[in-house]
């Protein structure tokens, strides 16, 4: 409309999904197309987000959420539909790139104190973990990976035959979400889902922590007492 202000690449990148399957109005829409027909980023942003869509409904097995956990959803999404939107789908794309890819660990674990130190010289941060794994939730490995414009230390957990990925980055610069907030120990945290997945995001100073699995919800949650139970 006029004197409304030109949408920028976040506005146009949380907005993706939903351009590709048509769930915009008409103006959105054709706004979302000429920002990319004009930005190289987005256009590969783009891409990629059409390149993890195929990956997730024809290639990964589906898990399909509960029949409660649909209509919870749904009569949550028209209050806070860009807010989650935007948090779970990239945390959800950068577990995707880990599954999907032909070598989805850079390093095996031989434990924590073998995978941490490895990241040494490969990110500009150095990632804090507590939780070294254990019986129930064993350490797989690790990779770098992206969250948004960043590097991110992945490392891959496992519960039973499902991979959790732990994505950690800095977290200065972005906006976090701030309502729907559950503590766990000592840390706030903001749970959501999207296409089929948990996330489960918080802060620990510097350092910005999310958790993605296809894993059951609560199950998640155990994971992360033991993420944030030591400082």
């Amino acid at each position: 409309m006029p004197g409304e202000t030109p949408m920028n690449c976040e506005d146009v990148r949380i907005r993706l999904l939903d351009y590709q399957r048509g769930r915009l109005t008409l103006p959105a829409q054709a706004e979302v197309r000429t920002h990319l027909n004009g930005c190289a980023d987005c256009t590969r942003a783009d891409a990629v987000e059409q390149e993890l869509t195929s990956v997730l409904e024809h290639r990964l097995p589906q898990h399909p959420a509960s029949l409660a956990l649909r209509r919870r959803l749904a009569a949550e999404w028209p209050a806070s539909a860009t807010e989650r939107s935007w948090w779970s789908r990239w945390n959800v794309n950068d577990h995707l790139r880990v599954l999907s890819s032909q070598h989805p660990l850079d390093i095996e674990s031989g434990g924590l104190h073998q995978v941490k130190p490895w990241f040494e010289g490969r990110l500009d941060f150095a990632p804090v973990v507590p939780f070294e794994g254990d019986a129930d939730f064993p350490l797989k490995g690790g990779a770098v990976g992206y969250f948004r414009d960043r590097k991110a230390a992945v490392f891959v957990y496992a519960r039973r035959l499902h991979p959790i990925s732990l994505l950690v980055f800095r977290a200065d610069g972005l906006a976090w979400p701030v309502r729907d907030l559950t503590r766990i120990g000592p840390v706030e945290t903001h749970a959501t889902a999207e296409r089929g997945f948990n996330v489960i995001m918080w802060r620990r100073g510097e350092l910005g922590y999310a958790l993605v699995s296809d894993v059951d919800a609560r199950e998640l949650g155990r994971l992360a007492a033991r993420m944030t139970a030591s400082p």
